[in-house]
């Protein structure tokens, strides 16, 4: 399996999990549970894993470009961890390919936004690294030009997973100078304060200082720095003097 690109006949879901069970590290398993909370009653309880590392995986699944979305999907539901990762990393390759500045290709974007967004929905896209992996690049593209009500229904959600899908969204939109979502999706989630919710969104706040403009970080801080949890306030500050630093925590 060290082509340059699988063939037809290759581009399922069982061909990636066989590629990935040959890099697979019981040991390393142990580890990446206990990183990924999987204990009982932490935030991603109960998921497998078979010990295999970001980097690797990508590279694993590089040659399975071009694989139909319905054996995408077949990974997206397999329980371990690393087999839903490898789903998302080449769902990201099949919506930029359907992005492409020479020609986007409206319908397999839609397709391909459907099934996230159903993986998302029904408990898939279902830990940190998942998210982050992957809603900029499958959501981003999408809404960056076109109404964002999924995003504020996500938001909307008791679901932690979908509240750090839509903020991670909106990723795609600061790399493009837009933060007004990011801001008003902030501004809805500051009561959340479970600890993902409070880094992503001190995260995107932060990133809003350092790609578009402080003066709205920092407006935003003004108006609301009382209200933060501390985690939020702490990665949104990071970037700041040390006396703005200090000035915004001791509101709190």
């Amino acid at each position: 399996m060290n082509g340059v690109g699988a063939s037809g006949d290759e581009l399922t879901a069982a061909a990636v999990q066989a590629e990935l069970a040959a890099l697979a590290d019981p040991a390393d398993a142990v580890h990446l549970q206990r990183f990924f909370k999987t204990g009982p009653g932490e935030y991603g309880e109960g998921d497998e894993f078979i010990g295999i590392r970001v980097p690797q995986t990508r590279k694993a699944v590089k040659r399975f470009a071009g694989m139909p979305l319905s054996e995408i999907d077949l990974l997206l539901d397999s329980p371990v961890h690393e087999h839903r990762l490898a789903g998302l990393v080449i769902l990201n390759g099949e919506m930029a390919r359907a992005s492409s500045k020479r020609g986007a290709d409206v319908a397999r974007q839609q397709e391909i936004v459907e099934l996230y967004s159903a993986a998302v929905l029904r408990g898939r896209v279902n830990n940190w690294d998942l998210v982050d992996a992957s809603a900029e690049f499958v959501f981003g593209p999408w809404f960056l030009d076109r109404p964002r009500d999924r995003l504020f229904e996500f938001a909307a959600a008791d679901s932690l997973w979908q509240r750090r899908v839509a903020l991670l969204t909106t990723f795609a939109f600061i790399k493009q100078g837009d933060t007004a979502t990011t801001l008003e999706l902030c501004e809805r989630l500051l009561d959340d304060r479970r600890d993902l919710i409070q880094k992503a969104v001190g995260w995107m706040l932060r990133e809003i200082g350092k790609r578009v403009d402080p003066a709205i970080l920092t407006g935003f801080l003004d108006a609301h720095a009382a209200d933060m949890g501390r985690t939020a306030l702490s990665y949104a500050t990071e970037h700041l003097t040390a006396d703005r630093r200090a000035a915004y925590r001791a509101q709190r």
